[in-house]
């Protein structure tokens, strides 16, 4: 393959491993299906347990109002609690079920064995390369997200 054509040959690899890898654990999962976004945020939440719906938006790249519905959403699915925030009551800060973080417990969990049972799958000199990309893959990660929030 000439040079030229790794970037987007890897964009396109790492898409799909993303989408076949989603649609796999969805096949087991009983529960109605979390879009994207709706993860995205919780993961965020999670993380950073009081967040804000302003700060939300802004770190996942999203508009307010968006981050209004998928809270919505949450809070009615029994995942994400909403509260006034004491110092500034027009706003909203966000913490996540316990419910909440026992189905990405869970998702995380399948995901791993799924991801490790395929990888053992593989060669050993497959395995090697796939060892050796993960520093690149992780700057490749730091880089773009350099690049969008700042050093």
């Amino acid at each position: 393959m000439a040079a030229e054509q790794v970037p987007d040959a890897f964009a396109d690899v790492l898409a799909g491993v993303q989408r076949l890898i989603r649609r796999r654990l969805r096949a087991g999962m009983a529960q109605p299906r979390l879009r994207g976004a709706q993860v995205e945020l919780l993961r965020l939440v999670m993380a950073r347990p009081g967040i804000r719906v302003s700060a939300a938006a802004k770190e996942l790249y999203l508009a307010g109002n968006s981050v209004s519905t998928l809270v919505n959403q949450l809070v009615k699915a029994g995942y994400l609690h909403r509260e006034t925030d004491p110092e500034d009551r027009r706003s909203a800060l966000l913490t996540a079920t316990p419910a909440a973080v026992a189905r990405l417990r869970e998702w995380q969990a399948r995901r791993g064995a799924l991801v490790r049972e395929q990888v053992a799958r593989l060669s050993e000199s497959d395995r090697a390369s796939l060892a050796a990309a993960v520093p690149a893959l992780r700057r490749l990660a730091e880089n773009l997200h350099e690049e969008v929030e700042g050093p």
